[in-house]
């Protein structure tokens, strides 16, 4: 299996983790007609109020590549940083289960 799939933690700063993740959950709409990106989930931790977990799914590491050079991503991106106290990137291998089509 070629998926390549990640968690990233987005430590926001104090009091703006409500703001990145409704920012998130924006950009999250314009993946919907991404080629490659098969899953994007915003998740808020429940243990620690400065905490949002994004759970992500491509077809393959080229896809997740190339959704780094779209305009509209890296827009995000830019208006993201002054919300972000740190970022803890996961790489993860999906080897198989429910939902993965394997």
């Amino acid at each position: 299996m070629n998926k390549f799939a990640m968690f990233g933690k987005l430590t926001a700063h104090s009091g703006k983790r409500e703001e990145l993740v409704s920012l998130m959950l924006e950009a999250s709409r314009s993946l919907n007609d991404m080629e490659g990106c098969e899953l994007y989930i915003i998740n808020e931790s429940v243990d620690d109020p400065d905490v949002i977990w994004v759970t992500e799914l491509w077809h393959d590491a080229q896809a997740h590549a190339d959704s780094l050079k779209n305009e509209q991503v890296l827009s995000v991106i830019q208006q993201a940083k002054p919300l972000i106290a740190g970022v803890e990137p996961i790489r993860i291998r999906p080897v198989g289960g429910k939902g993965l089509g394997v």
